[in-house]
């Protein structure tokens, strides 16, 4: 259910090339998300070890830095940075410094503001905004070394049925 960028290597040696750059972090990548709620600080940092949850295997849950059993949890870095507050909810630029499976929406939800449209790790009382048919999640810039050396920076707008949803949104 998420929109936008996706990188894609042509053959084994770039996927190595990219796969290298992702496990020493050194690919920059951005998201566009709605929080159910007011986030009230301006931009603020998640930090916390991620890992499977025991009540439902579908989805990871957040674990303190200082948890002793740190098998089979990793450590996981978001940045966040408020973009406009609505009525009800929190329109986020999200950049993760890690990548874990589900980050962006485990540490959301761990702090209390689910992203809008979130079957998964949605509160069962969250509200949807009208129009909003997935999870409100949109990767919008990538900034990546090439195989050539090169720097490529890729944005991408959101879609139009994000956009329909904001429209909607009461200030």
């Amino acid at each position: 259910d998420t929109s936008g960028i996706l990188l894609v290597a042509k053959n084994n040696e770039s996927l190595i090339f990219f796969q290298k750059q992702f496990k020493n972090r050194e690919i920059e990548k951005k998201y566009t998300t709605l929080a159910t709620g007011i986030v009230k600080e301006d931009q603020g940092t998640i930090k916390t070890l991620i890992g499977r949850s025991s009540q439902d295997p579908r989805k990871q849950k957040t674990y303190s830095l200082e948890e002793t059993n740190k098998t089979g949890k990793r450590e996981a870095i978001t940045e966040y940075k408020v973009l406009k507050r609505f009525a009800a909810y929190t329109l986020l630029e999200v950049n993760i410094k890690t990548g874990r499976k589900h980050q962006i929406r485990c540490h959301l939800a761990s702090i209390h503001h689910p992203i809008a449209g979130d079957k998964v790790y949605g509160f069962k009382d969250s509200p949807l905004p009208k129009g909003l048919t997935r999870q409100f999640l949109h990767a919008s810039y990538i900034k990546v070394q090439l195989p050539s050396g090169e720097f490529k920076e890729l944005t991408y707008d959101l879609p139009e049925d994000l956009k329909g949803v904001l429209e909607t949104l009461d200030l």
